[in-house]
Order: structure tokens, then sequence, then C-alpha cells
């Protein structure tokens, strides 16, 4: 397994915190429980997140590419997650995948884990927030060096915060 994709403490305590939400990915959308530095029940992820953002980070949306302002964004600092404010990509391993979507070759350590998603037929490696669950987008095996991966992920679900 490529280093960068083995799971840090923080990412396997989340990890084992929704254990039982990661596999119930099929049907309405998950249903992400307790274990995650942060919690909230469905209502109040509604009321916390614009449309878009609740669709993308509870219900696995993907946002249509090209649409993330994020996309542009070429400023110094960090992305965080939008459901909980948790540091995931700092803008120094941003790159333009020519995909649509913000693009990533390396996460901040311990911001994220990854699971196998079976949505479209065949597997891919989603990429979820390590403190609250929240789908981000995935990883693939087609970015650059140095770690030849390409974290593709989801504008919507992400804020940006200035060095």
């Amino acid at each position: 397994m490529n280093q960068h994709l083995t799971p840090s403490r923080r990412t396997l305590l989340g990890w084992l915190g929704g254990a039982v939400s990661l596999t119930a990915l099929s049907g309405a959308g998950p249903a992400f429980a307790a274990g995650y530095r942060v919690t909230h029940t469905d209502a109040e992820w509604r009321k916390l997140l614009d449309r878009q953002a609740y669709d993308v980070l509870r219900q696995e949306a993907t946002e249509r590419p090209f649409t993330s302002p994020l996309n542009k964004e070429h400023r110094k600092g960090t992305f965080l997650c939008k459901g909980c404010d948790n540091e995931l990509y700092s803008s120094e391993t941003k790159f333009e995948s020519g995909t649509g979507w913000p693009s990533f070759w390396k996460p901040l350590a311990g911001a994220v884990g990854t699971s196998t998603d079976n949505k479209i037929g065949y597997p891919r490696t989603e990429v979820h927030c390590a403190d609250c669950g929240g789908h981000l987008g995935h990883v693939f095996r087609d970015g650059p060096k140095p770690t030849g991966l390409r974290y593709c992920m989801n504008g919507v679900a992400m804020k940006f915060r200035p060095a």
C-alpha cells in the first residue's frame, strides 16, 4: 500500500468510530455514526450547510466539474472541510489536473480517511474528512510526483483559508 494511503492513528480512530456508517453507503445515503470528532444530526447538518455542500458532504453527491471557485484558488493557505473546519490540504500540494475539480497530490497528516466506493460499478477509493466523515471526493493513482496520487476533491465540500 502506498504510504500516503496508509491511515494515521487519528484516521483509524475516525474509521473505527464510523465503521458502521461506512458500511451503510448504499440506499438513501450514509448514516454517519458517532465516533467522529464532529457529529451532528441530519437536521443539524442541513441547517449548518448550504444545499450543495450538504449533498456532497452528507449524501456523497458530486458537484459539476469546472464550477468551483476553488479551482482558481492559487494563493498560499489551507483548504478546510466545509462541514467542520478540519484542515485538509496545503496549497503547496494543489495542482491543475484538468479534471474540473480541485486536485492535490497529498493531504495533511491525519486529515482524511479512505474507504472503497463501488457505486458506479467498479471500486474507487473514496476520500472523507477524518473529523466529521464528510465525503470529499476520490483519490486516483494518476497524479504527479512525488506521490503519484490525485486527490480529486469536490470544491463545494471545502473552503479556503489564506496564509
